[in-house]
């Protein structure tokens, strides 16, 4: 489900190559071996900043030594006023699970650039991820994207398997704990964690259990630890998608759009398309609704004047009503052949630690089963948005039932179980109005966990806004760091819509 940061990377990435910042080897060293100073291979340049790197040494897993240790890297990149101290610490986490943080040193260097002259930017790769040990289970990021439910939840069961008691080691808890442990070996008090997307989930973990070193905190694209396990917002969410970009873009009419794609699932349910591209692919309805709540409607917003898989989607869904599949075919290539940047073994592990289910983990996986079908005929028996039930369940890449034949942690107390206070400190909030990964009603929820929070619904931007091309969204955070309170929010009206293919009649 929070699969946006694939695509925010590369963008910023691009905007960093051509703004003359490259990520690279090591420009500080840090640490000493044998009274000699030395740096890790891995440690990044970044052109007119300092940068400190080194690891913390965790436990695996608290309270069991016999699991053995894990090494966590950061990488501190110094603001440029050096004479100063640093008027704050921006912790900023690019979501997935399993995304790293280090390797894209110059990515978190154009995010904070309105800032980096009086605020240090402290990234850390979760444990699992980049230099802090990348985890391996043996699934296969392709594989898995692509493959039937089925075959997922046996690469999940297999996954959980190979990791045994080691499994417990993956967890939000245990990943923000390890950057309090880095934070305190730096001596740093306070921070000013930056989440975007499975970031909006794992920073108010940070916030509860040490609420005590934060100063502020960011969170675009945003959804709270108890959110709906059947994900009804973003089954709703691809519909009102459908509906604004028809209505601001005049080239066609929304609740055709709806109706269309409702039209179209219920056909792929019972007579799926294969599909070739980078791969063969068999596009039921549930792979149909995957690709569109989260492919679809990732990056939308970023470069207004380029038609996205979103903007083709209406035309794509009307002339497979009238018979002609091709451009539902180009539809589904555009939004599968891009690579992605996150571990694929620990976005499961964690997402199947953490996430809620609608069945017990401590019964078989024959009753977890009866309990999710029962769960599914109840909670939905007219189903979800323009899907069916089950349809958009198997649309969700961690969630539905996904997670069926995971063994489960006894006695692990998931994210949404606690109930530790939230900070009383500035929250600023973001979504992106045709966002169906973290919609706006998720994020709204977000907000309201925290005493003194702002929510802000961007137009015309989909998973995650930080980028659309006027720099408002930027300069709305960069103020709000500075000052705990984001200013004037007019300029997100000047967010231009994004192009649409239009529907013949």
């Amino acid at each position: 489900m929070r699969t946006g940061m694939r695509s925010i990377l590369s963008l910023t990435l691009a905007a960093a190559v051509l703004g003359g910042v490259v990520a690279g080897c090591g420009q500080n060293e840090t640490g000493t071996a044998g009274g000699q100073s030395v740096r890790p291979e891995w440690c990044p340049t970044v052109p007119d900043y300092a940068v400190d790197c080194g690891t913390v040494q965790r436990p695996l897993v608290a309270g069991t030594p016999e699991l053995g240790t894990i090494e966590v890297g950061f990488a501190r990149i110094r603001h440029s006023r050096s004479e100063v101290p640093a008027a704050g610490t921006l912790l900023p986490n690019p979501g997935g699970p399993g995304v790293p943080m280090i390797a894209h040193a110059a990515e978190a260097t154009m995010l904070a650039a309105g800032l980096l002259d009086d605020h240090d930017v402290l990234l850390i790769d979760p444990r699992g991820t980049g230099v802090s040990a990348a985890l391996d289970c043996g699934v296969d990021e392709n594989s898995y994207q692509l493959g039937t439910r089925a075959q997922q939840q046996e690469m999940i069961g297999r996954c959980g398997e190979q990791l045994g008691p080691k499994a417990a080691g993956y967890t939000s808890a245990a990943t923000v704990d390890d950057f309090d442990a880095v934070r305190a070996q730096l001596g740093i008090d306070k921070v000013v964690p930056y989440g975007i997307s499975y970031g909006t989930y794992l920073l108010p973990i940070y916030a509860q259990r040490h609420p005590e070193h934060v100063q502020s905190m960011v969170l675009s694209g945003a959804y709270p630890a108890g959110f709906d396990p059947l994900q009804r917002p973003n089954a709703e969410a691809v519909s009102l998608a459908l509906q604004r970009i028809c209505e601001r873009s005049r080239v066609c009419d929304g609740d055709t759009a709806v109706r269309d794609l409702r039209t179209v699932a219920a056909r792929l349910r019972t007579q799926p398309l294969t599909v070739e591209g980078k791969a063969s692919i068999v596009l039921d309805e549930a792979k149909l609704g995957n690709l569109i709540f989260e492919a679809a409607t990732s990056n939308v917003g970023a470069d207004p004047g380029a038609m996205t898989p979103l903007g083709t989607l209406p035309a794509a869904l009307r002339a497979a009503v009238r018979g002609d599949d091709e451009p539902l075919r180009e539809f589904t290539r555009a939004t599968t052949d891009a690579d992605g940047y996150e571990n694929i073994d620990l976005y499961l592990t964690v997402a199947c630690n953490d996430y809620r289910t609608l069945w017990s983990p401590e019964t078989p996986v024959a009753q977890r089963e009866q309990q999710y079908r029962a769960a599914l005929a109840q909670q939905a028996p007219d189903g979800l948005g323009a899907f069916s039930a089950e349809g958009f369940g198997g649309a969700q890449r961690d969630g539905g039932d996904a997670c069926l034949r995971w063994p489960g942690l006894p006695g692990h107390e998931r994210p949404d179980q606690l109930r530790a206070p939230m900070p009383d400190v500035p929250v600023l909030v973001l979504s992106g109005d045709l966002d169906a990964i973290t919609p706006d009603a998720n994020g709204k929820l977000a907000a309201a966990r925290f005493p003194r929070s702002t929510f802000l619904s961007v137009p015309n931007t989909g998973h995650v806004p930080d980028l659309e091309p006027t720099g408002c969204v930027t300069g709305l955070i960069t103020t709000f760091v500075r000052t705990g309170a984001p200013g004037p929010t007019a300029c997100v009206a000047a967010v231009p819509p994004v192009a649409v293919a239009p529907v013949t009649n």
